[in-house]
């Protein structure tokens, strides 16, 4: 469990019985490689079900500015994100794509995901 999560809020779905998607784009992402101290910038994507909650969106944005100046791997942030957003939101399925821009030529994509066994 990060230190961030309880900054996550959230909100009733209206429309809980019905299984729709919701895509939040954060293309301002930054942290730090542990390894350099060099910023690392990233678009994650976040596309989910709902069941009962939603996640309030000012505090998604304040949950992400946290790993601003945390050294965390590409790998580690995406599943620590994915961990955190399904621990509060207890959703049917949630994706998080992490899409790191270039730094010296080499790109990195993460994706990791959670489907509910309900």
């Amino acid at each position: 469990m990060s230190d961030f999560r309880t900054k996550l809020e959230t909100f009733e779905n209206q429309f809980p019985e019905r299984d729709y998607r919701i895509e939040i784009v954060c293309p301002e992402f930054t942290s730090v490689c542990p390894k350099t101290g060099q910023p690392d910038f990233a678009t994650i994507t976040f596309t989910y079900i709902p069941h009962k909650l939603c996640v309030e969106l000012k505090s998604l944005k304040l949950y992400l500015q946290s790993y601003r100046n945390e050294g965390i791997f590409y790998e580690n942030i995406t599943n620590v994100i994915l961990d955190d957003m399904t621990a509060v939101l207890s959703p049917r399925w949630l994706k998080i794509v992490a899409a790191f821009t270039a730094r010296g030529g080499i790109t990195e994509t993460v994706t990791a995901e959670f489907a509910s066994a309900m």
